[in-house]
C-alpha cells in the first residue's frame, strides 16, 4: 500500500485512549480530527530514545505555538498498548495538549501505509516515523522519515508549513 500523501483523505480506524478521569476510550480516528486542524505524529515506540528524548519533547514544548497558530489537536500514535502509551504521557508531566494514542494491533498504522517491520530488532510491526499535518481529514503536509532518521517530522519542521 502506498503511503499516505498530501491531498489523501485520512482513513478512519479506532484508537484508544486515557481520558483525563484515566477511564480507558476508544475513539475513531475520525470522530477525533473531522473538522479540525490537527497535528498527526507518529513514533516508532514508546520510551524508545529519539522518540523520548527529541521527537515528543519537541511538540509537547512547541503545543502553544502550534495552538496559536490554529491547530486544534495535536495527536500522537504509536503501535503500542493503551497502558504503555498511558505511562509514557505520565514522563511528560508539562504536557497540556498532546494527545497519547495506542494503536495496538498497527491496523491504523497499516491502512495509513506508514508500517515499518521491525522485527529483525525484537520490535514487531511498528509506525514509521511521521508528521502529518490534517485539515477536516485531509492531508495538508506529509512528512515522513526514511530509515531511522529523525530530520523533517519535528515540531519545528512543522510549523515552518504553517
Amino acid at each position: 500500500m502506498a503511503p499516505i500523501a498530501v491531498g489523501d483523505s485520512l482513513p478512519d480506524g479506532t484508537l484508544a485512549y486515557f481520558d483525563e478521569q484515566d477511564q480507558l476510550q476508544h475513539a475513531s480516528f475520525h470522530s477525533l480530527a473531522a473538522g479540525k486542524k490537527v497535528i498527526l505524529f507518529g513514533v516508532p515506540g514508546a520510551f524508545t530514545p529519539t522518540c523520548s528524548l527529541k521527537h515528543v519533547p519537541g511538540f509537547v514544548e512547541k503545543a502553544e505555538e502550534l495552538k496559536s497558530k490554529g491547530i486544534d489537536e495535536i495527536l500522537l500514535i504509536s503501535v503500542n498498548d493503551p497502558f504503555v502509551m498511558k505511562a509514557w504521557s505520565k514522563t511528560y508531566p508539562e504536557n497540556k495538549h498532546v494527545k497519547f494514542l495506542a494503536d495496538g494491533s498497527a491496523a491504523f498504522t497499516h491502512a495509513l501505509g506508514l508500517e515499518l517491520d521491525l522485527s529483525e530488532k525484537g520490535l514487531g510491526v511498528r509506525s514509521k516515523r511521521f508528521c502529518l499535518l490534517v485539515d477536516n481529514l485531509k492531508v495538508k503536509v506529509a512528512n515522513v522519515e526514511s530509515g531511522g532518521e529523525f530530520t523533517v517530522s519535528s515540531a519545528e519542521e512543522i510549523l515552518k508549513a504553517l
